[in-house]
């Protein structure tokens, strides 16, 4: 019988949790909303990510210890995040830093996950390739890789 050996992060080999995604209809209104209740402040962005079909930007605090948030806006009525806004949700996905982005993907088919995009360059983070998939209970994530 092989022995399994799972790195970090069981067995999607996760590194860190990089990011809370939060789907808003326009990043320029949103921004003074967490601005005023969080006392967060835009730390990278507004980008454009065609191949995503969003602007996204990222706002985060002085506090190591707070999480980042990703404000993702749709471009047009194709983009997945105009049809998560059209039933009225705002938390979107989880992203987590992984070791091996493909290996993740595999790794999560095997778990039961349902792949939705495979590995490509994003805008938002210098080309590092991100992938999506859904969890058995319906959670869409992200994962980054180096």
């Amino acid at each position: 019988m092989e022995q399994v050996i799972l790195t970090t992060g069981g067995a999607l080999g996760l590194t860190r949790l990089n990011h809370l995604g939060i789907a808003v209809p326009h990043i320029e209104t949103a921004i003074p909303v967490y601005e005023r209740l969080l006392g967060y402040r835009v730390v990278s962005g507004p980008f454009d990510d065609p191949i995503q079909k969003v602007s996204v930007c990222f706002l985060g605090s002085n506090e190591q210890r707070d999480m980042t948030l990703e404000l993702v806006e749709p471009h047009g009525d194709q983009s997945p995040v105009s049809k998560f806004l059209s039933k009225g949700l705002g938390a979107y996905h989880i992203c987590f830093e992984v070791e091996d982005v493909n290996y993740a993907l595999a790794q999560a088919r095997l778990h039961g996950c349902v792949v939705v995009s495979d590995p490509v360059p994003a805008v938002a983070f210098g080309g590092r390739p991100i992938a999506w998939f859904y969890t058995p209970t319906r959670q869409l994530l992200e994962i980054l890789g180096p």
